[in-house]
């Protein structure tokens, strides 16, 4: 239990003084925000800091951070280090500057900023990467959230196409995505949100007051054997991949990006971005938690041990038979509200793309059509094909992890402008390099090499990424020389 009180002490501190530091770096002021100076009634709309908040919490928070806990927790109490630290240093800085850096570009999304501050190629692969890993995230959510409200509430055992209640209620949350993304984003999203939000604290918070008043006791940290995955799976790279909500996501930058066109002043962004990303991580350790107690207990079947179906179980463990609804609840609510963010997000990235005003709803529609179709695609593809989900969750793990790459790099990029701490978004950067370039070269669905010489290689890229920046760096230094040269000619 130690352990497990230490992560939470490393997640309240670090919060406590990391994000005054982070914010420290990028100044905030009273300068107009994009909600304010632009407000076009759809998705430049000024809302509350609190309605934000949980906003933003419910967007980042998909089935990650139980999911992840619960397969994250089998490499042992060591989850409970990594999970907080990865948080504060890594996960909760990069959202901040992907939502602030946005925030001071008219609320760019993430290609667009790619572009901006990395160059005209760099956009063109992360544009594709980015859209594909948007509806990518949107299917696999509908499918996920569609197969527990069957299994929850209707004790359906068919989750085939075959069975027509799986259709309809795939129909169902599908129709709902697309209101959600065509609505104007305080209409449908601004007022249910804070209710989904108050539902998952409250559903979390049970777990926790059980956990904490029956005294469930926890491993501690063993020095000697860090890594206690059954199946010996590497902490280097799988724990960083298995782990991304709760800890460092790279969808989250395009949910920042989404929220910095509602925040109203600059100054609430340290909450809205960083303290967000804090509670979701403190999420995923109550989950870590409970996971590891009931598999320490012996009550999950060997074939269920990290799978979604923990989830029943801590639910039926922790939480009284006439509370369990509200848990219950609260875990079918996180797929769905990132899905539909996922599917807006997509549509304001193309329209950046497309330079295509979204205030007519002729425009939206423009834009949704060929996404729906896509989306109906991708889950036919899925629930006719046994092994396409897991190809696609695989491949989304993949993208999710990479485009927080270009994140910190153009984060770096800005601060080095600014004369700023860069190497607070250029190293854990440059760690993701590392992380994602080992876990595709070694992976199946990647290059199938040996753990060793892919690390070699990723260690290789990573050192390529470092001169890639450093590269950057330069350019932007003679630019800006040549840039005050003019200006002082001028003035002559």
């Amino acid at each position: 239990m130690i352990t497990f009180i230490c992560g939470l002490c490393i997640l309240f501190f670090g919060y406590l003084f990391y994000s005054k530091y982070t914010e420290s770096q990028f100044e905030p002021d009273s300068r107009p925000t994009p909600a304010n100076s632009i407000n076009d009634g759809v998705d430049y709309v000024p809302l509350n800091k609190w309605k934000n908040m949980l906003i933003q919490l419910l967007n980042i928070a998909g089935l990650g951070p139980i999911l992840g806990a619960i397969q994250g927790v089998l490499f042992g109490p060591v989850a409970f280090i990594l999970i907080p630290l990865g948080c504060v240093f890594m996960g909760s800085v990069h959202d901040y500057f992907a939502g602030m850096i946005s925030l001071r570009n008219k609320g760019l999304q993430i290609p667009a900023l790619i572009k901006k501050y990395l160059g005209e190629k760099e956009y063109k692969i992360f544009m594709v990467i980015v859209c594909t890993m948007l509806i990518f995230v949107a299917a696999v959510f509908v499918y996920t959230s569609g197969d527990i409200i069957a299994g929850k509430f209707f004790n359906e055992t068919d989750f085939s196409l075959a069975n027509p209640l799986m259709i309809a209620i795939y129909g169902i949350i599908a129709a709902y995505y697309i209101l959600a993304t065509l609505f104007p984003i305080d209409k449908i999203i601004g007022k249910l949100y804070p209710y989904f939000g108050a539902l998952l604290l409250i559903g979390t918070g049970l777990i926790l007051v059980k956990f904490m008043l029956h005294g469930c006791s926890l491993e501690n940290i063993d020095f000697s054997n860090l890594n206690q995955h059954p199946k010996h799976i590497p902490i280097i790279p799988m724990f960083f991949m298995t782990i991304s909500c709760g800890l460092l996501s790279g969808f989250h930058s395009t949910q920042s990006t989404l929220i910095s066109r509602t925040l109203d002043r600059e100054k609430e962004g340290k909450n809205v971005f960083y303290g967000m990303m804090c509670v979701e991580s403190l999420i995923g350790m109550i989950w870590a938690a409970a996971a590891m107690h009931v598999y320490d207990i012996n009550i999950v079947p060997k074939a269920m041990i990290g799978t979604v179906n923990v989830v029943n179980i801590i639910t039926t463990h922790f939480v009284p038979s006439f509370l369990a609804i509200i848990v219950t609840l609260a875990v079918v609510i996180l797929p769905i509200t990132s899905g539909d963010t996922a599917l807006r997000s997509l549509r304001i990235t193309l329209s950046d793309g497309l330079s295509l005003n979204q205030k007519p709803i002729a425009n939206r529609l423009y834009l949704m059509l060929p996404i729906v179709f896509i989306l109906i695609g991708i889950i036919f593809l899925a629930k006719t094909h046994s092994d396409s989900f897991a190809i696609i969750w695989r491949y989304f793990t993949f993208f999710n992890q990479l485009i927080a790459i270009p994140t910190f790099f153009y984060a770096t990029l800005y601060l080095y402008q600014h004369k700023k701490n860069y190497y607070m978004t250029m190293i854990p950067g440059l760690f993701y390099v590392f992380i994602t370039m080992s876990f595709i070269f070694n992976a199946k669905i990647g290059f199938g090499l040996n753990l060793y010489t892919a690390e070699i290689v990723g260690f290789i890229l990573t050192v390529a990424g470092f001169i890639y920046l450093k590269n950057k760096m330069k350019k932007t230094t003679i630019s800006k020389l040549a840039e005050n040269n003019i200006k002082e000619n001028a003035k002559i």
